[in-house]
Parts: C-alpha cells; structure tokens; sequence
C-alpha cells in the first residue's frame, strides 16, 4: 500500500472564526486513548494534557479545515486521563488522581467526566473511589482505561495493586456498581478495551510472559477468562482494533527493542517492524482505493511518526513503515473524518497541534499537515 506524507508549506496555523493572536495554553502530553475523536455532528475534537487541565481543539466545520481552540477545562491532581467514545457518540474521560498531603503516602482515587456532544462543556468529575480501602495499597493502583458497551454503559478496569485486573461498571439505571476483581496476576498498566458492535466488552492485559484476555458472551454479560497467550510484551505498548465481525486485532511491541506485532485470538502473531519508542500505536480502518484497510501511525526511535497501511488482516502480505517528517510529544492519533479522510494528529514538540488530511490521490498520501 502506497503511503506518503509531506509537512510541505503549511505552516502557520489555520486562521478561522475562532483565531487568537496568542495561543495561551500549550499541551504538555497525550491522552490514553484515542484522543482524535468524531462526533455525531461530523466535527472533529482533539484533546491533550496540561498543567492542571485538560486542552480541546474542535473542527468548525464537518471536514475541516479550520478549528477552535485549544478550550481549557480546569482540574486538578490527575497523573493519568484516558479517554473513550461510545456508539452514542458520548466522550468519557477517566482520570487517576492523587492528592499529596501532609499524610503519606498518597490519596488516589479514579475520577470520571463527560462530553455529551461535540464542543459543549465536559460535566462535573465525579469520583469512582478505589477499590482498595487500605491506603498504601491504594496508592498502587494503576492507570484506568474504559470502554463503553452497546448499551451506553461504562466500563472502567485498571491494575490493582497486587497486579490483578479490576473492573467497575454503570449499571442499568446509571448507578454505579460495585468494584469487581477479575482473575489474573502481575498485570501491567497498558491495558486495552474493545467494544464490539455488537455491545460485548473484551479486554486484553500484557503481563511479564502473557498476555491475559477476558470478553463478555453476550452485552453486558459477566467476563470469562480466555486462556492465557504466551508472548512477551512491553509494557505500555497495547493497542487494539475491531478488524472483523466480533474479532479484534491486538497491536503491542516486543520488548528489547523488537519491533510491533499484530495478534488475534486463535491465531499466531504477525511482525510488523517498526522501532517503537514504548508507546502504543494508533490504528483506524479506511476505504483506500475500494479496500478494507488498516492504516497504523506510531513514534519511531527518532522521535517522528512513521505511517503503515495494509489490507484489512493480511498482515502476512507485508507493509512498509514510511516517515511523515512530523515530530511529536507522545503517541500521534488517527481517525477519519465527517467525509471518510484519514486525518493524522500530532503534537508538536512546542505543544501545539498539527492536522494532517489524506489527499486526493491514490493509495494514502496525506496532505501537509497544517498547525491548528
């Protein structure tokens, strides 16, 4: 698959209904997640970290190219914010908060806020406490990540402190449930969620020798453990991607410097290449010249985003990583647009956003990118 990328003339950034002479916030890091989101509307949201808050940019317009932004959304003592859509199009932000006193160690809790529709304000955080009541234990706890079902309802897992997975979920009326301990053991934070069409809920935990896996049989049903997968996986590299009717394909990096790998379920895993900078990639799926494909984007070793695209689960086929010449703070995002365009994210070492969108051309190629 053909894939190209020019940062070309565009430089400065696009000016639009909503443009500033100074831009007054600068992001410091990415979210968990997939921080490149569409909304029902069409419109674009990016999101990032700051000091103490959250960054927003949104799309003016469906398909671009001008933005607003970046909106400040103030709070307080988070280490960690993961971010996660549902089919209702609603952006849930999950966030581990620590408060440091004069008492030690910490207070940590896991802490919850939603934007109910594109470019409206995120609601009040609400804590979801810890499901470890004695103190240094809490203060293990691990970085939450989510997914929502077909039913609209949350799930939040996180590693607790032993190193077993834990999850809490909205019930039926939108009450919380009580935390619930999964099996498993020496889990590491990194773990990853999927939501498939169909409502289920699966989830999968890198371990120091396994990976660990649990899905649900029907919406919202309780999770059963599949057995373990007997690979080696670095820690904070998993990623996933609904590639198939009720199937995932699960993306993480070898450790010791070995290159990303693609895995499903029943299946042996594929190399992909690449050189990771211990960073998850981000995956989205795309109609390039009338096929089903895969286009993938992580951080290399160099500090800029490399770009892949291959046929829908033929990984054995073969891709070629090709550089963007975009460098970056954290992990790039991907997503398609209000009109089905790849559009690749990035945050400039400088905190700034920069937009690139696939161009009119065969195979991918994107056009160069613009600073939002």
């Amino acid at each position: 698959m053909r894939t190209r990328s020019g940062r070309g003339a565009a430089r400065g950034r696009v000016v639009g209904a909503a443009d500033h002479a100074v831009v007054p916030y600068a992001a410091q890091r990415t979210l968990g997640g997939r921080w490149l989101i569409l909304g029902r509307d069409g419109r674009l949201t990016a999101y990032a970290r700051t000091d103490g808050g959250l960054l927003r940019w949104t799309e003016l317009r469906r398909g671009g190219p001008e933005w607003s932004g970046p909106d400040f959304f103030p709070v307080a003592d988070l280490t960690d914010v993961t971010v996660v859509q549902g089919a209702d199009s609603y952006v849930h932000f999950l966030g581990r908060r620590e408060v440091r006193g004069a008492e030690s160690p910490a207070a940590v809790d896991i802490v919850h806020a939603v934007q109910y529709q594109t470019g409206r304000p995120v609601t009040e955080w609400r804590s979801l406490g810890n499901p470890h009541r004695d103190r240094a234990e809490a203060s293990r706890l691990g970085v939450p990540i989510a997914a929502v079902s077909g039913s609209g309802r949350v799930y939040v897992f996180v590693r607790g402190a032993d190193g077993g997975v834990i999850v809490r979920r909205e019930g039926p009326t939108g009450k919380w449930e009580p935390w619930h301990v999964l099996k498993g053991s020496r889990a590491r934070d990194g773990l990853v969620a999927v939501a498939h069409p169909s409502g289920r809920v699966e989830l999968l935990a890198g371990g120091e020798t396994i990976a660990m896996r649990w899905r649900q049989d029907e919406t919202d049903g309780a999770f059963r453990q599949d057995p373990n997968i007997p690979v080696r996986v670095a820690p904070g590299t998993v990623s996933a991607l609904a590639t198939g009717p009720e199937r995932t394909t699960y993306y993480w990096a070898a450790p010791d410097g070995g290159g990303f790998v693609a895995h499903r379920p029943g299946e042996w895993a594929h190399p992909l290449g690449g050189a990771p900078a211990g960073e998850p990639l981000s995956a989205v799926r795309a109609t390039l010249d009338a096929y089903d494909c895969t286009v993938l984007a992580h951080r290399d070793l160099e500090g800029q985003v490399v770009l892949a695209a291959y046929g829908t689960e033929n990984e054995q086929g073969g891709l070629w990583w090709a550089p963007t010449g975009e460098r970056l703070l954290g992990s790039p995002a991907l997503a398609l647009d209000g009109f089905g365009r790849v559009v690749l994210a990035v945050l400039d070492p400088d905190g700034t956003l920069r937009i690139a969108r696939q161009a009119d051309a065969p195979g991918l190629e994107l056009a160069p990118s613009l600073r939002v």
